[in-house]
């Protein structure tokens, strides 16, 4: 499906002018002038142009600096709306944005071994319907749908290739793309989470003009992105887990995946990582709070562990302190490399409890060469578990500021 959302600002000065009134609540015409650099009579005709448009409005006036007041514009949330997608391993996630960027819905979907890419794309399909009802949405107002997906994939054939570790079978070489188009009638794009959530935690700090920033997304798998003089790094062929086969102990435990490395950071940070060793450890006789936690016969799995976590269980603590060392360790390698200004960490480690996250960083920080002279700031993100769906519903508003593609030559 062609997407004409790059079409609908038709002049480069007019997708300028409305990028810069899209990063700011409101904004003056006398700051307009000075950071577009526009004489007043054309700032005034692209203004007009997206006025009618229907992408701003006025806003109201500001504060005199001792002449006429100034007037305020702002973007108009309800042009449009964005859908986002984020599909992981624990759980999905759909969120609808407005033009302005204001999430305005969310919904969680489980991925347990019943969700197939078929019942997947039909719960979306079926619910991104429901939305488009009750906010009375039509080909016009609804923009399109983002997805942020496991990788690897093939973002621009649309197709979800060889991800690992998915509750459900069949999520090999799913035409994720083409297969939500038919069904919704919408433009539809993909890319990998890691990079949707880094466009998101990107959007959230606009105002502080971050340019270097460095996305790690920590839960059954490892996951992350980089983000360069504002712009979103991309290697040759997408691998977004490969951060998970740093070698951290070249005769370390074997991956367990096949292909995996030995030793590599993947097996020593992770949820898979933390199940394994406690349930290890409870095999040998350990004593823990999970023995009244974990349903007889079963092994701990993650909920079980975060519960025993969150009454302070010894065992639990410990491992959970050593997986964090561990990311530690190959988050500051990131960092001696990479030299990011802000380092965003997300996933379900980081949204359960500070121990990991504080853990990771100040292991980070003691290894991280030329510290203190090279500073960092961590956070835990502005949008938590929606980061991946929030960064694929941008991904669909900034085709409205797109390039407008030239078309196909024409042969006589």
């Amino acid at each position: 499906m062609d997407n004409a959302l790059e079409q609908r600002i038709p002049s480069k000065k007019g997708k300028e002018l409305f990028q810069r009134i899209r990063r700011a609540p409101e904004i003056s015409k006398n700051d307009l002038v000075s950071d577009s650099g526009l004489t007043v009579s054309t700032l005034t005709r692209v203004l007009d142009e997206l006025t009618a448009l229907g992408l701003i409005v006025e806003s109201g006036f500001g504060a005199s600096t001792g002449g006429r007041r100034p007037i305020l514009y702002r973007v108009r949330a309800e042009y449009g709306y964005a859908f986002g997608l984020d599909i992981s391993r624990t759980s999905s996630r759909l969120v609808l944005l407005d033009t302005a960027g204001q999430m305005k819905a969310v919904h969680v979907i489980e991925m347990n071994e019943q969700m197939t890419p078929d019942r997947l794309i039909e719960r979306v399909a079926a619910h991104i319907h429901t939305w488009m009802d009750e906010y009375r949405l039509n080909s016009d107002t609804a923009l399109g749908l983002g997805i942020g997906a496991v990788g690897p994939l093939n973002r621009f054939d649309g197709v979800i290739l060889q991800p690992e570790y998915f509750p459900a079978p069949g999520w090999e070489n799913v035409p994720i793309v083409a297969e939500l188009e038919q069904r919704l009638q919408l433009p539809v794009l993909l890319d990998n989470g890691a990079n949707t959530a880094i466009r998101a935690e990107a959007w959230a700090n606009r105002s502080m003009d971050v340019r270097h920033m460095l996305y790690v997304h920590v839960g059954i798998g490892l996951r992350s992105a980089m983000m360069s003089d504002g712009k979103l790094i991309y290697g040759a062929v997408d691998m977004e887990g490969a951060l998970g086969q740093m070698i951290i102990q070249a005769d370390g435990i074997p991956n367990r995946s096949a292909n995996g490395n030995y030793g590599c950071l993947d097996s020593y940070a992770t949820i898979y990582a933390l199940e394994r060793e406690t349930n290890a450890m409870l095999r040998i006789g350990r004593r823990s709070l999970l023995e009244h936690i974990v349903p007889r016969g079963e092994p701990a799995a993650f909920p079980h562990i975060i519960e025993a976590l969150k009454k302070h269980d010894p065992l639990v603590t410990e491992l959970v302190t050593q997986a964090a060392t561990y990311f530690g360790v190959g988050l500051a390698n990131l960092l001696n490399v990479l030299h990011p200004e802000r380092v965003v960490l997300g996933g379900p480690f980081m949204n359960i409890n500070d121990l990991y996250f504080y853990t990771a960083t100040q292991t980070a920080i003691r290894k991280t060469y030329h510290y203190p002279q090279y500073q960092v700031v961590f956070s835990k993100g502005s949008y938590g578990e929606e980061a991946l769906a929030v960064g694929g519903a941008l991904m669909v508003l900034d085709q409205l500021t797109a390039p407008i593609s030239p078309s196909p030559a024409m042969h006589i």
